[in-house]
C-alpha cells in the first residue's frame, strides 16, 4: 500500500511542482492564468497570492500540490492549483489531497464549505469531485488556452 503524507509547500518544492503539468492543456486545467511553458516565476507568483499551499508525498516523493485561491473565514475556501504528477495518478493521491485540503479549510479557516471549479474537458476531475461528494452549482463560459469556448463547472461541498 502506498504511503501518503502531506505538508505545507516550501520554496524548495517549487521546482518539482512546476514540472507537474506535462503540457499546455494540463497547465490550463490547474492554473488557467498560466502560460506554457510553466515557469517557476509563474508558480511563485500564484503561491504568493494564495493560501495554504500544500504538497502530497507518495512514498517520500512529491506527487501533488494544491492551495486556496480565495477564502472567507467561517464560510468557505476555494480550492485551486490542483496538480497530481503523471506518475502518481490512479493511486489515490488526488483523493488524499482533496481530503487534506478539506481538513485544512475546516481547521485553519473554520470553513463550512469547499468550492472548486473544473473545466469540461478535464474528465479526471469531473469524475473525481462528485465521487468525493461535490455537487455542481454553476457553469460559466470561458476560453481555453487555444481561445476555444469551454465550460467551467463550479462545484461545492458542505464541510
Amino acid at each position: 500500500m502506498p504511503l501518503l503524507s502531506h505538508r505545507p509547500a516550501t520554496a524548495d518544492d517549487l521546482p518539482q511542482v512546476v514540472a507537474i503539468p506535462q503540457n499546455a492543456e494540463e497547465l490550463f486545467f490547474c492554473y488557467p492564468k498560466g502560460t506554457w511553458p510553466f515557469t517557476l516565476a509563474q508558480l511563485a507568483e500564484a503561491v504568493a497570492a494564495r493560501e495554504a499551499s500544500t504538497v502530497v508525498e507518495l512514498d517520500g516523493r512529491l506527487a501533488a500540490f494544491a492551495n486556496f485561491y480565495t477564502s472567507k473565514r467561517g464560510e468557505y475556501c476555494a480550492l485551486g492549483n490542483v496538480m497530481v504528477a503523471s506518475w502518481a495518478r490512479g493511486q489515490g493521491v488526488a483523493h488524499y489531497l482533496i481530503e487534506q485540503m478539506e481538513q485544512i479549510a475546516r481547521e485553519r479557516f473554520a470553513a463550512r464549505e469547499m468550492q472548486l471549479s473544473c473545466f469540461n474537458a478535464n474528465s479526471a476531475g469531473l469524475l473525481l469531485y462528485p465521487a468525493l461528494g461535490y455537487q455542481v452549482y454553476g457553469v460559466e463560459e470561458r476560453r481555453d488556452h487555444l481561445g476555444q469556448r469551454v465550460a467551467l463547472l463550479q462545484f461545492r461541498k458542505a464541510l
